[in-house]
C-alpha cells in the first residue's frame, strides 16, 4: 500500500513539475517589436477612451439612420485603416450611463482624440455624445487588427 502512495505521489509530482515549467516559461523580449509600438519597460502605453453616449438627437427616419451608421461604420474603418483607432465596439447592454460603445484611441492625447470623434458623422450629428478618459494598457492592442479581417466573414 505504502508503495502504490508513493509511486502515485512521484507520478503527480512529476506531473506538476512539467505543468510549472510550462506556465513559467517566458516569451523572449522582442526590443524592436517594443520600440516599435511604443512600449515602455512593462510593455505598456498610454491611450485614449472614449466613451460614446446617448446623444441629444434622436433620428426617427430609418432610412437617415441607417445612413448615419453606415457613415459611422465607414469613419471607424478608416480610422482604424490610419493607425488611430485600435479598439472599437457597441455595449451589448443598456447601462445606467447611457453608454452605447467605445473607441480605444492610439493617442495619449485627449485633444486629438476629440478630434477624431469630431470626424464620426454620427457624433455630428448628436446621435452621439462622448466622453474621454486616459487610459494605460497593452502597447501590443494594435496588433490584433491586422488579424481581425481573418475571422471576420462579414463586414457590419
Amino acid at each position: 500500500m505504502r508503495l502504490k502512495i508513493y509511486l502515485s505521489l512521484t507520478l503527480l509530482s512529476g506531473v506538476f513539475s512539467f505543468a510549472q515549467e510550462k506556465k513559467t516559461e517566458k516569451p523572449k523580449f522582442n526590443q524592436e517589436l517594443a520600440t516599435s509600438l511604443g512600449a515602455d519597460q512593462y510593455g505598456m502605453k498610454a491611450y485614449t477612451i472614449v466613451m460614446l453616449t446617448t446623444g441629444t438627437t434622436k433620428v426617427d427616419d430609418k432610412t437617415k439612420m441607417g445612413e448615419l451608421m453606415k457613415g459611422h461604420m465607414t469613419n471607424i474603418g478608416k480610422l482604424a485603416d490610419e493607425g488611430k483607432i485600435v479598439v472599437a465596439g457597441p455595449f451589448l447592454e443598456e447601462n445606467k450611463e447611457n453608454y452605447r460603445g467605445m473607441f480605444i484611441f492610439n493617442t495619449k492625447s485627449k485633444e486629438e482624440a476629440e478630434q477624431w470623434v469630431k470626424t464620426d458623422p454620427a457624433v455630428q450629428a448628436g446621435v452621439f455624445n462622448y466622453e474621454i478618459f486616459p487610459w494605460y494598457g497593452s502597447a501590443a492592442l494594435p496588433l490584433y487588427l491586422k488579424h481581425h479581417g481573418e475571422i471576420a466573414k462579414e463586414n457590419p
